[in-house]
């Protein structure tokens, strides 16, 4: 498929435009959204993950993740390992589908909608909005129409845009954005313990390795004895005081 070929397939769309879309196991194409695909995993889709499954978040990146760290970008980005079947196809699905529905990745839920956020110069999120419209997806066909808007809340989305949305401080920062910033292999490691693997980096911080400025708030307490979703907010919130301050 050739690069222009690629741009025709996304469409601009708006929170309030409506799309016919529906997907369900009596479509023909039904799990080939699961195949053949380069799946980034957000820091909330690895904290929702580890936690349905039941494992440490170090357990779920030694089985399940591929962290990449490519020339041209600035952090590495971690990868849901695919299966060597032919296919490539995604550790998760099977013939009734997707083996992990209830917590599956944003990206997963969002399809066939892309959402990027920017953050404005007051602070505000900035929301786009594409429509990827692939040849073999079949979902399209179907009589169910929804806007931008409710399609994404009905698919959970909101919580997940919560956390992507937190991150834009860090991965939007001036620094970042002018390419003017070069990790360093520690921070590169600090990167992937604070986001990635949560339950290690509560344990740094429980053993004092790791110290944060004091008096922390409520919510940073609670990430501190044991909720998740707090302690990666907490943990953006250090990145970005450790990295840019």
């Amino acid at each position: 498929m050739t690069a222009t070929e690629l741009t025709e397939q996304f469409e601009t769309i708006s929170a309030k435009q409506p799309f016919a879309f529906a997907c369900h196991p009596g479509i023909s194409c039904f799990t080939e959204c699961c195949r053949e695909l380069d799946l980034a995993l957000s820091p909330y889709d690895v904290l929702r993950l580890k936690s349905a499954l039941a494992v440490t978040s170090g357990q779920f990146l030694e089985r399940y993740v591929i962290i990449e760290q490519q020339q041209d970008q600035i952090l590495p980005i971690c990868y849901l390992t695919m299966i060597d079947d032919g296919r490539a196809s995604c550790v998760f699905v099977n013939q009734q589908g997707c083996s992990v529905y209830p917590d599956r990745p944003g990206s997963c839920r969002a399809y066939p909608l892309g959402r990027g956020g920017a953050c404005s110069d007051g602070g505000e999120v900035i929301e786009s909005l594409v429509l990827l419209r692939e040849p073999h997806c079949k979902g399209f066909t179907e009589p169910v129409a929804q806007t931008a808007q409710t399609y994404l809340q009905e698919q959970g989305l909101t919580l997940y845009n919560r956390f992507n949305d937190a991150l834009l401080p860090l991965y939007q920062h001036q620094s970042i954005r002018n390419k003017t910033f070069h990790p360093t292999p520690q921070q590169l490691d600090q990167y992937i313990l604070v986001l990635y693997d949560i339950d290690r980096f509560r344990q740094e911080l429980v053993s004092g390795h790791i110290h944060l400025p004091s008096p922390l708030h409520t919510r940073q307490l609670r990430g501190v004895a044991g909720s998740d979703e707090d302690l990666l907010l907490l943990g953006i919130e250090w990145l970005v005081c450790e990295w840019f301050s």
